[in-house]
């Protein structure tokens, strides 16, 4: 029966004039037999690789916190217990590109007075650190202020 099937598919492909038809009938008839038991013998977690996230530059990490992160801290990955509170940005027009400066900050202190020219901003190893971000001052409304 397979034979009278490809000996019909080579012949309607002479017609045609198609040679790829032939061929992927060919492989059709002859790889999904070997090829089946195996991919059914393996399990899930051997065929599912978990996805790696494509780390980010710092445009990318402060493009989506309120006014392009200006006030919050970025540190690069592999930095511990430094970070930059990010001062000025200047962004290019395609807003991947551009410049940014920052204040130094050791173990949460600052470790300078002046900002300084961030370097490295287009390398993708950049993160954002929530706990030192801005913070608003707490509002004393339980106290009352005499008259």
């Amino acid at each position: 029966m397979a034979t009278t099937l490809m000996n019909r598919a080579i012949s309607r492909t002479e017609t045609f004039g198609s040679f790829k038809l032939s061929i992927n009938l060919l492989r059709n008839f002859s790889a999904p037999a070997a090829a089946s038991p195996s991919t059914e013998n393996r399990s899930s977690s051997d065929s599912i690789k978990p996805k790696r996230r494509k780390k980010k530059s710092l445009f990318e990490v402060s493009q989506f916190l309120p006014n392009w992160g200006i006030g919050y801290h970025i540190a690069k990955a592999h930095w511990n217990g430094i970070s930059y509170e990010i001062t000025k940005i200047n962004l290019y027009k395609d807003g991947r590109h551009g410049k940014a400066w920052g204040i130094v900050h050791k173990d949460g202190l600052r470790a300078a007075e002046a900002p300084k020219k961030i370097s490295g901003v287009h390398k993708r190893c950049w993160k954002y650190i929530p706990n030192l971000s801005k913070t608003t001052p707490a509002t004393n409304s339980a106290q009352v202020q005499p008259a």
